[in-house]
């Protein structure tokens, strides 16, 4: 449910220049993208999805909407005077009965349901279809924010040994796969030495980077560690970080190596 201290705002009547619209789901990545975004000097507004996006948001500019509720979502923005639109932060799948649809949502459920049968691709291209038909243009965390993304090299004081192998990150995504990949050695299922795997992080062939681009943050480092893995290697610039220090506070500490590598290339030593 929206929270019921959420006060509400009212939008400028006239923009003194366009903002950007963050559509924010869980975790630190909004507020990291609104920072950035500011820090370029521009102006940024909040659509907080009920159930995911943190309270602590409250603090920009903001309207709450359900994930039902496109309509509406798309009549506080433009409001706002917002056409630029970036979408960040954690999101699972709900359930139908808790979307809270409103009219031109119910316009949609067809379409919706088709998207939702197929997989994570042909969801993602369809609500991207959905964004740009309401008169907004999607960019990616990585050009709003380009300060986020990884660069290339070593980043931490962990280097890689040339017996690192590489692990390649499952369908499933991130969170799941360190889990099944830790459950398997728990079991004794897979017998690698401890430190030898690595997670590779990188943007799908193909996939649209203006939606899911790999993230990198504390949490994954933890459940890298946690599934016995030596470090992880990533992309450079094909992934973003709410807070590169904090990232290497923590790789240092866990004891696993973040390096950056251009694909083709010599993996970084």
């Amino acid at each position: 449910m929206e929270p019921a201290s959420a006060p509400r705002l009212e939008a400028p009547a006239v923009p003194s220049r366009q903002p950007l619209c963050i559509v924010a789901g869980g975790g630190a990545f909004p507020a990291a993208v609104a920072e950035a975004a500011r820090a370029q000097g521009r102006d940024v507004i909040m659509a907080l999805m009920t159930g995911f996006a943190d309270p602590a948001l409250e603090r920009y500019p903001h309207f709450w909407f359900r994930l039902g509720s496109l309509g509406v979502a798309s009549a506080r923005a433009k409001a706002f005077g917002a056409r630029d639109i970036v979408m960040v932060g954690t999101l699972t799948r709900p359930r139908m009965r808790d979307l809270g649809l409103d009219w031109a949502t119910v316009r949609l459920l067809p379409r919706i349901a088709r998207l939702f049968r197929g997989g994570d691709n042909h969801l993602l291209s369809g609500v991207l279809g959905i964004v740009e038909e309401q008169g907004f243009r999607l960019i990616g965390a990585h050009e709003a924010a380009p300060a986020l993304l990884l660069p290339e090299g070593r980043l931490g004081a962990v280097v890689p040994s040339a017996q690192d192998a590489a692990d390649i990150e499952a369908a499933e995504g991130t969170d799941a796969m360190l889990a099944r990949y830790g459950s398997l050695r728990a079991s004794g299922r897979l017998r690698f030495s401890a430190g030898r795997g690595v997670l590779v992080k990188a943007p799908k062939p193909g996939q649209d980077r203006r939606v899911d681009l790999p993230s990198l943050g504390p949490g994954t480092i933890t459940r890298a560690a946690e599934a016995g893995l030596g470090g992880i290697a990533f992309e450079a610039g094909g992934a973003i970080v709410p807070d590169a220090q904090d990232l290497v506070r923590t790789a240092d500490a866990a004891g696993l190596f973040v390096l950056g590598v251009v694909p083709g290339g010599d993996g970084g030593r």
